[in-house]
């Protein structure tokens, strides 16, 4: 019998300087058996770095034609293609092809591996984001990681910033190639 999805509650205080938005977010997130926790952290902080009206979580993992967030317009057309984690190139360029923005939040223990092999292939796609942060960075806050997730993320400068109850994290942004 498979195992069900963990289910996750995010309340999020963002303060988004950099971008000028300021919102109380509300998000419940399903964990697939096969999700780490480190790509369920990192999932929410694509949320919070893309945030605007209408992102949404979709299917994810379980479903291979879906990126792990996006925005669609009233037409039901995909405005913003959102990944996350370390994928093949030739999906990444597909979906630029198919959408107005694309945005891949680049993690996950082969970084390195990957950026060498696939971040070339990518550099040049100019409806497309690539941004990633220290894989430390992530295992902090996986290391804090409650079913109940209480985040206040401050983005200023380039830095982002997480207060998880006493604790704060910090890092800093790395955009690959695009902008934010």
């Amino acid at each position: 019998m498979a195992q069900p999805s963990s289910i996750y509650r995010a309340n999020i205080q963002l303060a988004d300087v950099d971008r000028g938005i300021y919102e109380t977010l509300q998000a419940t997130v399903a964990r697939h058996p096969s999700e780490t926790e480190e790509r369920l952290v990192a999932r929410l902080l694509a949320y919070s770095l893309f945030f605007e009206p209408g992102i949404a979580f979709t299917k994810g993992i379980s479903a291979v034609d879906e990126p792990d967030l996006w925005v669609k317009g009233p037409d039901g057309r995909v405005l913003l293609w959102m990944e996350v984690g370390i994928p093949e190139s030739d999906r990444i360029v597909k979906a630029c092809r198919h959408t107005e923005r694309a945005a891949l939040v680049a993690c996950g223990k082969a970084f390195l591996s990957w950026e060498q092999q696939h971040l070339p292939k990518l550099v040049n796609i100019p409806n497309l984001t690539v941004i990633s942060f220290d894989q430390t960075f992530i295992n902090c806050l996986t290391s804090k990681l409650d079913r109940t997730i209480n985040w206040d993320v401050t983005i200023t400068d380039g830095n982002l910033y997480i207060n998880v109850g006493v604790e704060t994290y910090d890092t800093v942004l790395k955009v690959r190639t695009g902008k934010r």
